[in-house]
C-alpha cells in the first residue's frame, strides 16, 4: 500500500462522496457457518470499485468495526455476481430482497484477486439461517 494514499494519512474520508448510484448483485452461493475467530483485516480505503459480471463474497460481523479494523466474529452469507459497475462505500445500507440486513463495514482482501470479502455489520446468522436463496437480489444504497 502506497506511502501517500490520502485514506491512510487521512486526507480523504467517506464524506468526499456526494451521491452514488445503487448496486445491485444475485445470490450466486449461500454459505453457512460462522467462526469466532475469523482474524480478518479490513483495509483502511472506505470504498472500493466492482465491475459488471464481478463475484465477491458478503460476510458479517456483529463488531463494531470500520475500514482499518480487525473483526473477530464472523458469519458467512453468500457470494453475489453484480449486475453493474459502480462504487461500494462503507455505510451503504444492504438489503436482501429489500430487507435491510446490515451496514458495510469493509473490506478484506484476504482472497483477492479471486474475491473480495465485503464486510457488513449485523445480526450474527449465516446465509443458510437467514434464508438466503439462490438469485436472490441484493442492494447496496448509500446512506444521505
Amino acid at each position: 500500500m502506497a506511502k501517500n494514499d490520502p485514506y491512510v494519512s487521512k486526507k480523504v474520508t467517506s464524506n468526499a462522496y456526494v451521491d452514488k448510484v445503487p448496486l445491485e448483485g444475485v445470490v450466486v452461493a449461500v454459505l453457512r457457518g460462522t467462526v469466532p475467530d475469523r482474524g480478518l483485516e479490513l483495509i483502511p480505503q472506505p470504498s472500493r470499485t466492482v465491475s459488471k459480471g464481478e463475484v465477491h463474497e458478503l460476510i458479517v460481523t456483529p463488531e463494531p468495526v470500520s475500514p482499518g479494523d480487525r473483526v473477530g466474529s464472523i458469519a458467512y452469507l453468500a457470494f453475489v455476481e453484480f449486475q453493474q459497475g459502480g462504487v461500494l462505500l462503507a455505510g451503504d445500507k444492504v438489503c436482501i430482497e429489500g430487507e435491510e440486513i446490515g451496514e458495510l463495514a469493509g473490506f478484506d482482501m484476504s482472497h483477492f484477486p479471486n474475491h473480495m470479502n465485503i464486510v457488513l455489520r449485523g445480526d450474527l446468522r449465516c446465509g443458510e439461517k437467514r434464508g438466503i436463496s439462490l438469485n436472490t437480489k441484493v442492494t447496496f444504497l448509500m446512506r444521505s
